[in-house]
């Protein structure tokens, strides 16, 4: 009997992440998300709103910026499930 539940916690703990997007494992459970950036905008700003809604401000990359990966961490009370959101900036010539 102790299998039939131990299956079942494994089983609906794998329907609820799987059910999860990349942001709200982050978020909720911690590790890693990773955003790519539409190609020819610069990143200016990002926020990490409770929910694992994520909102970001760009711009059009000026002539001779480079594309550049930025890292927004989540910073916890006690130190457990902290997630962390990378955002991978990408050139105007790259898809």
């Amino acid at each position: 009997m102790r299998i039939i539940y131990v299956l079942f916690v494994i089983a609906c703990a794998a329907i609820t992440m799987s059910g999860c997007t990349q942001q709200q494992r982050a978020s909720g459970f911690g590790g890693t998300a990773d955003i790519e950036i539409p190609a020819g905008q610069k990143l200016v700003n990002v926020t990490w709103e409770q929910g694992a809604h994520l909102w970001y401000l760009t711009r059009a990359m000026k002539a001779g910026e480079s594309a550049e990966t930025y890292t927004l961490h989540e910073q916890s009370s006690f130190g457990v499930m902290q997630g962390t959101v990378l955002l991978h900036e990408h050139p105007a010539s790259e898809k």
